[in-house]
């Protein structure tokens, strides 16, 4: 190869390799999801004046609604960060809770934030279970001797 070719070459490489790096560094995905609130409507919302219907045309449909009693709307939204493959990491939570009188005019307005965000961790070797603990011969060969002698088979009633 020539001085020239190898020039031309590494010219050519040059930014298919920056292009390669830049393919290789960890970048965050970042997701939004749920309820984006206007603070202005949030605090328009007032207690003892409001009511449902008040509620829904300020601050639109909620999230979800108290499985009970139905006096309790819920207004969330999450802010995840992920790498690549990973499992997202909440960032950022808010919970808006409007909850209701049995009248439908608005109890009190509350906010929540990443203090209820909960972080489980299950136990993946194995799973606790009530009863004794059986080895794996035991497993095996547990009920030999425990069949009863009689019949055979078959599933009628005995002769």
């Amino acid at each position: 190869m020539t001085p020239v070719s190898r020039r031309v070459l590494a010219v050519m490489l040059a930014p298919a390799m920056l292009l390669g790096l830049g393919a290789c560094a960890q970048r965050q995905i970042q997701n939004n999801q749920g309820y984006v609130a206007d603070e202005e409507l949030v605090a328009s919302v007032q207690p003892g004046v409001d009511n449902k219907d008040s509620v829904s045309k300020a601050l639109g449909r909620p999230t979800s609604i108290a499985q009970w009693d139905g006096n309790t709307w819920y207004y969330i939204s999450r802010n995840t960060r992920q790498l690549a493959f990973a499992r997202p990491v909440p960032k950022e939570q808010s919970i808006l809770i409007v909850r209701f009188m049995a009248d439908g005019t608005v109890a009190a307005v509350e906010r929540r934030g990443m203090d209820q965000v909960a972080n489980i961790s299950p136990n993946n070797d194995k799973t606790p279970t009530l009863g004794r603990e059986a080895t794996l011969l035991e497993d095996l060969f547990g009920n030999i001797g425990s069949v009863s002698a009689g019949g055979g088979g078959g599933g009628g009633p005995p002769q």
